[in-house]
């Protein structure tokens, strides 16, 4: 079934990968991932104002997915980093949920550069055909742009949060650390002990200089991510003087369990997370 999808998707992608991909961001869902579970949420957009725009990057155009409430400004501002498998539809709606609470949220398309990380359909190549080839520098300047995008287009970016899922939980802890502007941050089971560029930091090298309230939400028994890396970060954090940084970690949890795609998901500890998360953007002066 999964080479079936693959190969329904090929004729769009042999016209123009570039093509393909802003045309798929926040629709549909990644190759490597199918087929989806029928526990998915969907988020309408009525009243909302969604869909793909382009972030100027220098002499680059950056697709990503926008969502809004239609006609309004002067919003608060939340970066939606996606997992290793791109903007797809559930990058898109959990975009679309927050633009509901009223924020103007913003889903860049992060690996457009090095390939199309939505037609893969196997993660081992995925990884190491285009996500080990995403520097960091790289992402920190395309999600700048897409700050200085989101000033230009009714948003308030001195209420600015940012939130994340696996390799975009630990791009949460990395911007965090890099944009001092940041308020508050959601990093979802992002690694925090190692990289996926070769030579990059991990969060770990960089706890020091993470000044936002942080709200780490991990599953307890997540195989790739030790618990005992999570606590480092938060004791890193509090050695550095951050104090208003908070670890949850939910008991007998796996990775992912906010996916509601995949049969990962946990719909228990993920509302509960979503509920803090808002509640964490709110207290922090985000929302």
């Amino acid at each position: 079934m999964l080479e079936q999808e693959i190969d329904s998707l090929a004729p769009s992608r042999a016209l123009s990968r570039r093509g393909f991909v802003q045309a798929a961001v926040g629709s549909g869902f990644a190759a490597a991932v199918l087929p989806v579970t029928a526990q998915a949420i969907k988020t309408d957009s009525e009243g909302l104002t969604v869909g793909e725009v382009m972030i100027p990057v220098g002499d680059f155009k950056m697709p990503a997915y926008r969502a809004q409430p239609a006609g309004k400004t002067n919003l608060p501002v939340i970066l939606v980093v996606s997992e290793i498998f791109g903007v797809h539809e559930y990058i898109a709606d959990v975009a679309r949920r927050f633009a509901k609470l009223g924020y103007l949220a913003i889903a860049p398309e992060l690996f457009v550069r090095q390939g199309d990380a939505q037609s893969y359909g196997e993660i081992a190549k995925l990884i190491s055909e285009v996500i080990a080839k995403v520097p960091d520098a790289q992402v920190m300047g395309d999600l700048d742009a897409s700050v200085a995008w989101a000033k230009a287009h009714g948003g308030d970016v001195s209420r600015l949060g940012i939130t994340g899922f696996c390799w975009g939980g630990r791009t949460t802890w990395m911007y965090a650390a890099h944009n001092p502007a940041v308020k508050a941050a959601v990093p979802w089971y992002g690694p925090v002990a190692r990289s996926y560029y070769p030579g990059d930091k991990s969060a770990l090298d960089v706890a020091a200089q993470v000044k936002a309230a942080v709200l780490a939400l991990y599953g307890g028994a997540d195989s790739g991510i030790p618990n005992d890396t999570i606590e480092k970060m938060m004791a890193a954090l509090k050695a550095a003087g951050n104090k208003k940084s908070e670890l949850v970690l939910y008991p007998e949890t796996p990775h992912a369990f906010h996916a509601d795609y995949r049969p990962s998901y946990r719909k228990e500890q993920a509302e509960d997370g979503w509920k803090r998360a808002v509640a964490w953007l709110k207290q922090h002066g985000v929302a």
